[in-house]
């Protein structure tokens, strides 16, 4: 048995596939610390089913999963593949070649595969049994385990020697069986535990079974009599109902008889109710004439009432017009009297009327005169509004042209501070800018005069 291949993805720093080819004269792994060759020692004892994350040196089992760099991203799975040459027939498989996979998921699901196959780690752990190798076996040894075996730090040079000699697999075995045995143990300790709760439950199913004896005895018992008392019962209603079927029959003719009196009764019934629907009619045309003749006795009896209050109304209207004639008479003579007081009244009203026409013809010719001296003044508050609106402008143009002097000055002023430091080289140029600031000065002056008389005119 020879190990042949070793194919890493995913676990630890091996974030890509890698395949190490354990060929002929390869007895050992050597490089810089940190480069990885513990990682393989690890991987090996993972894909032989270490459980223990202290063994991989880790503090839990996805850890094991590369986490990512910088570089890329982490991983979602660890796989280690690890392929065994059978040439000798040392593994019992009829494979000459054998291939051991696991793999984990970050999700924290894992599998084991034997030659593309899966299955348990169980199997991989009876398939590696009698051949020294597993995942804490000293067929692979790292850095530690090496002072461990020096210093026989936890009998670990007797459980080499043991492993060397093929013990280890028997004391597995006797672990095993030991285990099975406890188990076994504790199965029988608990199929007692059932047979006393079996047979204290027996005394109360017998005593149940008894009482069953009874009831079906009982219920035996009750079904017969039961039977007698049904007859019994049918008996007696039987006798009960041959007495009313006969006290039915005499009802039946009793009724035969009324119902034939009944018929006779409703015959006379009707007949009267025919002589009486004659009377009826009779009557109402009786009531009928009478009800005519009372119309018409109301009827005369209003009209003479109408007759006599119209009467009454046409004397009492006599005496009011009497009266009347009377009052207009006098009323005729105040008339006349108050014509000719109105007559002297309109003589003067119209004189009145002329001289108030004679006025409102001179007052319309002054309302004409005034017409036209207003137009005129219209027109000229015209003229005075456009000039207002123009010096308004120009006032706008000399303050802009103003702040734009005032602007100048002070951009003249800055510089005139800045050739400061340099009057031996700018004493001509500072001659002429004092000019021109003179020249500014004055257009600023006149500017300013012509504002205040713009000003001034804009207040008149």
């Amino acid at each position: 048995m020879q190990l042949s291949k070793l194919e890493i993805k995913g676990f630890k720093s091996f974030a890509d596939k890698i395949v190490i080819n354990f060929d002929e004269g390869i007895t050992g792994i050597v490089g810089p610390n940190g480069c990885g060759k513990s990682n393989i020692v690890d991987a090996i004892r993972w894909v032989l089913g270490e459980q223990k994350t202290s063994a991989l040196r880790s503090e839990k089992m996805e850890n094991i999963i590369f986490n990512g760099s910088s570089a890329r991203s982490q991983l979602q799975m660890a796989e280690v593949s690890l392929t065994i040459n059978n040439t000798k027939n040392i593994l019992p498989t009829e494979y000459s070649q054998v291939t051991i996979t696991r793999r984990l998921y970050r999700s924290g699901d894992s599998e084991y595969l034997l030659n593309g196959v899966v299955c348990r780690l169980k199997d991989i752990t009876n398939l590696f049994l009698d051949t020294g190798v597993a995942s804490n076996s000293y067929a692979i040894i790292e850095l530690g385990m090496v002072d461990d075996i020096l210093n026989d730090r936890d009998n670990s040079r007797r459980l080499l020697f043991e492993e060397a000699a093929g013990i280890s697999k028997f004391k597995k075995r006797k672990k095993e069986t030991l285990r099975k045995l406890e188990d076994t143990d504790a199965d029988l300790e608990r199929v007692e535990d059932l047979l006393f709760e079996i047979e204290k439950n027996m005394k109360s199913l017998e005593k149940q079974a008894k009482q069953t004896e009874q009831y079906y005895k009982i219920k035996e018992d009750y079904k017969v009599k039961s039977i007698d008392l049904a007859k019994l019962v049918v008996s007696k209603q039987r006798e009960k109902f041959d007495a009313l079927t006969k006290q039915v029959n005499i009802e039946t003719d009793r009724k035969s008889a009324l119902v034939a009196q009944l018929a006779e009764r409703e015959a006379n019934i009707e007949k009267s109710k025919a002589e009486l629907i004659h009377k009826e009619k009779t009557l109402a045309a009786r009531q009928k004439d009478i009800n005519e003749f009372v119309g018409q006795i109301r009827k005369y009896e209003a009209d003479k009432q109408i007759k006599n209050e119209r009467l009454r109304f046409l004397k009492d209207r006599v005496e009011t017009l009497k009266e009347q004639i009377e009052q207009d008479k006098k009323s005729n003579e105040r008339a006349r009297f108050s014509t000719e007081s109105l007559e002297t009244e309109k003589q003067a009203a119209l004189k009145e009327l002329a001289d108030l026409s004679e006025k409102n013809e001179g007052l319309k010719k002054d309302y004409e005169n005034q017409k036209s001296i207003t137009y005129a003044l219209q027109g000229e508050v015209d003229l005075m509004r456009q000039k207002f609106l123009a010096r308004q402008e120009e006032y706008f143009q000399i303050k802009k042209a103003v702040e734009i002097r005032e602007i100048q000055i002070s951009s003249f002023r800055q510089e005139m501070d800045r050739t400061t430091s340099d009057k031996s080289q700018q004493s001509a140029s500072l001659v002429e800018f004092e000019k021109k600031l003179i020249i500014l000065q004055e257009e600023i002056n006149q500017k300013t005069f012509t504002l205040k008389n713009s000003k001034k005119k804009k207040r008149i």
